[in-house]
C-alpha cells in the first residue's frame, strides 16, 4: 500500500475553525432532536444540488430542481435537465457511498454524468486543463497518471487518522488537482467532501455546502488557485473549513425557525415562566408573537396558555382581538 502523504499544514487557523465547528456540531445535536428537520433536510438537498450544479454554469434555480425531482415538466436544455438528473440520482445515493472505497466515487460519477458522457465512471484518457479568466489556471497531471494517483489518495483516506473535517477539505483539493475525469470534476469534488463529512456526522448529508461554496465562488476558485502556487493544499483547507463553519451557523438558524413534530406531553417549565415574562413586559402581546419569540408553534403556545390558566396563573381580560392578559398573584 502507498505510504503517500498529501502536502499541507496545520496552521492556527485551521485549530480555531475545527474548534468553533466542533462547538456548532454540539448545537446541531440539541436542535435535530428538538425541532422538525425533515422539510428543512429535503430543501438543502435541493440547495445542494442546485449550489453544485450553477458553479458549473447550469442555470436552473431550486424551484426547477424541486420540479425536476417531482417529475413535473421544466423548460431548459436537454443538458442542464440531464445535470440536474445526474446529481439528484448521484446524491440519492449519498448515505451508502463509502468514502475509502475508489470504486464508489466511480459509481459516483456514473450516476452524475450518466447521460452527458459515453464513458462516466472511468478516469480519462486524454489531457485536460482548467481555465480561468487569465487563461489556463492548472494543468492536469498527464492521463496515465491518474490511476495511480488517485490510489495514492484513496490509500491516504484508509490509513490517516487526521481529523475527518480536515480530511474532507485536503481530499477535495486533491481531487481537483488530479482531475481524473474528462468531465463532472467539480461536481464529485464537493459530493465526496460531503460523503467524507457524513462519516464523520450523519447530518452532514443535509448541510447545503455546495451551495455555500456557489455563493463564494470567485473565492473558492481562488483557494484552489493559491493552494496551487504554494504546493500544498493549505489555503483551500483553510477556506472550505470557513465555508463549512458559515454553512453550520446557517442550518442552526434556519432550524430554529422549523415547527417542532411533537408538543412534550409535559410542558418545559423554562417556557411558561418565558411566556410569563413576555406577558409581563407586554400585557397586549398576541399568541403568534409569543410563538415568533419563542421560536416554537403557535399551537403550542395555546398549550402552554392553557395550562398556565389551569394553574390559575393568568387570565385573559376581554376578547382575543381587544383584550389583554392578566398575571394573577402578582406573578
Amino acid at each position: 500500500m502507498s505510504n503517500y502523504k498529501p502536502p499541507f499544514t496545520i496552521t492556527s487557523k485551521t485549530l480555531k475553525l475545527v474548534s468553533e465547528i466542533s462547538e456548532l456540531i454540539s448545537d446541531i445535536k440539541h436542535i435535530d432532536k428538538t425541532y422538525s428537520t425533515l422539510t428543512l433536510r429535503k430543501k438543502n438537498r435541493v440547495r445542494s444540488i442546485t449550489g453544485t450544479l450553477q458553479i458549473e454554469g447550469n442555470t436552473f434555480d431550486e424551484d426547477k430542481v424541486t420540479n425536476v425531482i417531482n417529475g413535473k415538466t421544466v423548460l431548459g436544455t436537454m443538458r442542464e435537465i440531464e445535470e440536474v438528473k445526474g446529481a439528484i440520482q448521484a446524491y440519492d445515493y449519498l448515505e451508502k457511498y463509502d468514502f475509502r472505497n475508489e470504486k464508489d466515487l466511480l459509481k459516483a460519477h456514473s450516476f452524475l454524468m450518466d447521460k452527458l458522457l459515453h464513458n462516466a465512471g472511468t478516469y480519462r484518457h486524454s489531457n485536460v486543463s482548467v481555465g480561468g479568466k487569465d487563461g489556463v489556471t492548472h494543468v492536469a497531471p498527464p492521463p496515465n497518471m491518474v490511476p495511480h494517483l488517485m490510489g495514492d489518495i484513496f490509500g491516504w483516506l484508509k490509513t490517516t487518522d487526521e481529523h475527518l473535517l480536515i480530511v474532507s477539505c485536503v481530499f477535495h483539493y486533491e481531487f481537483e488537482f488530479i482531475h481524473p475525469f474528462p468531465d463532472g470534476n467539480g461536481r464529485i469534488g464537493r459530493l465526496w467532501q460531503t460523503v467524507i463529512l457524513k462519516s464523520f456526522k450523519d447530518f452532514f448529508a443535509y448541510i447545503p455546502i455546495e451551495s455555500m461554496v456557489r455563493n463564494n465562488q470567485q473565492k473558492y476558485y481562488q483557494a484552489l488557485e493559491d493552494a496551487g502556487a504554494t504546493g500544498e493544499s493549505t489555503p483551500f483547507v483553510e477556506f472550505m473549513l470557513e465555508i463549512i463553519n458559515k454553512s453550520l451557523k446557517e442550518y442552526i438558524k434556519e432550524s430554529k425557525k422549523s415547527v417542532p413534530l411533537k408538543v412534550p406531553k409535559n410542558v418545559p417549565l423554562k417556557r411558561l415562566d418565558d411566556i410569563l415574562d413576555i406577558m409581563k413586559k407586554n400585557k397586549d402581546v398576541t399568541l403568534l408573537q409569543i410563538a415568533n419569540i419563542l421560536g416554537v408553534a403557535d399551537k403550542t403556545i395555546k398549550r402552554d396558555i392553557a395550562k398556565l390558566k389551569e394553574a390559575n396563573k393568568i387570565k385573559r381580560v376581554g376578547s382575543l382581538k381587544a383584550g389583554y392578559w392578566e398575571i394573577i398573584d402578582g406573578m
